[in-house]
């Protein structure tokens, strides 16, 4: 999977542009991406690990590895106040 992402660092982020669109179009992916956050958010909270979010801004697909911090209905908070669309997002691991 990573073969079309580029890897960035999490303080180039935040000036990045995302659509409304989302990313993923299956039910399936959707509720999977979903319970992926829900582990990084506890990975992050409690042992402070780091995770690859694999997500689409207006240009490219990129690849930062992080820890999450927060997460809210629409986006995943990472240190410093970085924020990616949940909707933008293809896969955490």
């Amino acid at each position: 999977m990573t073969d079309n992402f580029i890897n960035i660092e999490k303080e180039k982020i935040a000036p990045l542009l995302f659509p409304k669109t989302d990313v993923l179009d299956d039910d399936n992916e959707i509720k999977m991406r979903t319970s992926e956050i829900n582990r990084a958010l506890a990975l992050g909270n409690l042992e402070h690990s780091k995770i690859k979010i694999f997500f689409e801004d207006n240009e490219s697909k990129k690849i930062v590895n992080t820890t999450v911090w927060g997460v809210t209905d629409k986006n995943i908070i990472l240190k410093q106040g970085v924020i990616i669309p949940i909707h933008r997002i293809h896969k955490l691991f």
